[in-house]
């Protein structure tokens, strides 16, 4: 009985889904598919290439500006400007008519008259307590500022 059942099964497959329209069909889809993975893949590693591209752009353009700004120091370390400003600040020499102030440094009175300059300034306005939590409500429903 058994036999019979898996036999007609058999059959049943064989002349029902195993046609040559069904086989056609799947291998059309199979080739479908692996085009449209293809295709992805393709994709995928034109993004990549492309990202790398776009980085080793970005590289080239910092290396030109580095080495253009390097230009530029080093123009300015070789001009007459730059090598008069590092003689007077080295060596503590002038010009023709300048004047060099020497001062002392700050006293301890100085000192502390700047601290509290800088302290007051930093120092954050006092606030008044906050109303009970029953007051903000109260204000916040009937649209007053009530202090109570």
């Amino acid at each position: 009985m058994q036999n019979r059942k898996i036999k007609r099964f058999i059959y049943r497959v064989r002349h029902e889904y195993v046609t040559m329209n069904n086989i056609v069909l799947v291998i059309a889809a199979v080739i479908a598919i692996s085009w449209a993975w293809a295709s992805v893949l393709a994709v995928q590693r034109n993004y990549a290439l492309q990202r790398e591209v776009d980085d080793k752009r970005r590289q080239e353009q910092l290396i030109e500006l580095q080495t253009e700004n390097l230009a530029y120091e080093q123009h300015y370390y070789q001009s007459r400007e730059y090598q008069t400003l590092e003689v007077k600040r080295r060596l503590g020499l002038a010009e023709l008519g300048e004047k060099v102030i020497i001062l002392p440094p700050n006293s301890a009175a100085a000192k502390a008259s700047d601290d509290s300059e800088q302290t007051t300034a930093v120092a954050a306005p006092t606030e008044t307590a906050a109303p009970p939590p029953l007051q903000q409500w109260m204000n916040f429903l009937f649209g007053g500022s009530r202090r109570g």
